[in-house]
């Protein structure tokens, strides 16, 4: 166990790197990777990794300008949106305007309908007052007729007599 620490603590001086071919190990990575860089322009890798990217940059470069113009498609629409909006303000102000100017007209026309309709009614109460009096008159004047008429009759009764209904006579008969 202390010969491998031995050689664990030794470090690289103890060890010594394999070689195959009289090559050590940076060459033969060198060689591979020159191979791979080899096969990779053989085969045109580099073209198809830039065609790759430039159809790529092409596709974002669509979308970009698609972006755009949804952009501007809706900024149009934004703003025809606001004038709607504006104007649709406007309406509503301006019905809101007509609508108060309809309920003044319909409270000024509805005070002066009351007037006419109290004015009337007040008329056709002063009326009824009138025709009541005109019939409590009437009938205080049938009573008094009545009443009259009545007394007469007792009068006429009592000191009328006969003779004097005689003389009545002959008298109507005269002037005739």
């Amino acid at each position: 166990m202390a010969d491998i620490l031995m050689l664990l603590a030794s470090g690289a001086d103890g060890h010594a790197e394999p070689g195959v071919l009289g090559l050590d190990s940076y060459q033969w990575v060198a060689l591979a990777m020159s191979v791979l860089i080899a096969v990779f322009l053989w085969k045109k890798v580099p073209g198809i990794i830039t065609g790759g990217l430039d159809a790529k940059i092409a596709a974002i470069r669509s979308a970009l300008d698609e972006a755009k113009t949804l952009r501007a498609e809706a900024e149009a629409l934004r703003a025809e949106y606001a004038a709607k909006i504006a104007s649709a303000e406007k309406d509503a102000e301006a019905m809101l305007a007509g609508a108060r100017e309809e309920a003044d007209a319909i409270l000024a026309k509805a005070e002066a309908d009351s007037e006419v309709m109290v004015a009337r009614r007040q008329k056709m109460a002063e009326d009824k007052i009138s025709a009541a009096e005109r019939a409590a008159i009437a009938e205080v004047k049938a009573k008094a007729v009545t009443a009259a008429a009545a007394a007469s009759r007792k009068l006429i009764a009592e000191r009328h007599d006969g003779a004097a209904d005689k003389k009545l006579a002959d008298e109507v008969i005269a002037s005739l």
